[in-house]
């Protein structure tokens, strides 16, 4: 990356070529983010009291609910007749490639290319679903809302790699712009129009994300609404949406937009699923006292 004259030139980067396979590097943006967020829950666990043995399914409960939620919430929300003209490319990370092969040649005419579509509103829905799951199971003295708390500090986090994977991709890029630090995406998808100077808004989100990790672990550590189940939450539901609302005015719209075509409400898909989450966010905060747990009640 270099600047010329007065923007940025991205030429974009795939990933790491093994061969057989290439790991993209968005893929890898999505471990890091699974990776970080695990040291970042155990470190959770241990103030909280809550035995290490517990931390191995949860990563498996929320990576689960988060890439299915997401890749679900891409194609409901962005692309639903793939469902039927695409099903294959839903469910697996595949391509249609004429000629290609993967799954170790179990799968001919389609190529490995990693999940690429992958929509947060989903991925917010598969990891409520997922950690619902995870506390009937492993946690019952525990509810739903003290472990969606540390969650979300975790997913505020994890949130930046992933927007910092599509920057790296050149995909979810920005508007037209002439600012200074407009970046020109070279190799962007024809369907994003002229290749032109655009605002870098995954950075924006990145950015916004890592500084709204950095509240909300300071609440955990430095405050006592941790002990308000929801409080947490509802903070990261409001300001997370919020950043995502405002970001989406600097960005190229994404898919077929087929909710903001229904509602016609000269907002975006981004937005418009983002208002419901924004507003349970409110409510969870204005009701988290009923739900307060004194602090000696720990395993």
């Amino acid at each position: 990356m270099h600047g010329v004259l007065n923007y940025i030139t991205w030429g974009g980067a795939e990933g790491i070529n093994l061969g057989f396979f290439t790991i993209h590097y968005y893929s890898l943006m999505w471990i890091m983010a699974f990776l970080v967020g695990w040291f970042i829950m155990a470190k959770m666990f241990r103030i909280d009291g809550i035995p290490k043995e517990k931390l191995d399914p949860l990563f498996m409960y929320t990576f689960l609910g988060a890439i299915l939620g997401a890749r679900l919430g891409e194609f409901l929300f962005y692309d639903p007749s793939a469902f039927i003209e695409r099903p294959i490319e839903v469910f697996l990370p595949v391509q249609y490639s004429p000629g290609s092969s993967t799954l170790f040649g179990l799968l001919d005419n389609y190529e490995f290319v990693g999940f690429q579509g992958l929509a947060s509103h989903g991925a917010t829905i598969g990891l409520i679903i997922s950690s619902y799951l995870f506390v009937r199971n492993h946690l019952p003295q525990k509810s739903l809302w003290w472990l969606l708390d540390r969650l979300a500090i975790t997913v505020a986090l994890g949130g930046s790699f992933v927007r910092i994977g599509n920057f790296i991709n050149s995909e979810i890029i920005g508007k037209p712009s002439d600012l200074p630090w407009a970046v020109l995406f070279v190799n962007q998808s024809s369907g994003y129009g002229e290749v032109v100077p655009r605002h870098p808004a995954q950075l924006y989100e990145a950015f916004g994300y890592v500084l709204l990790f950095g509240l909300l672990w300071f609440i955990y550590t430095k405050t006592n609404k941790k002990f308000y189940n929801g409080y947490i939450l509802g903070v990261f539901f409001i300001i997370l949406f919020g950043i995502r609302f405002v970001v989406e005015f600097f960005k190229e719209d994404q898919g077929v937009e087929w909710v903001a075509q229904t509602l016609n409400m000269n907002l975006n898909n981004g937005q418009l699923l983002s208002i419901p989450f924004i507003l349970i966010g409110v409510f969870l905060i204005m009701t988290s006292k009923n739900r307060y747990v004194h602090e000696k009640n720990t395993l």
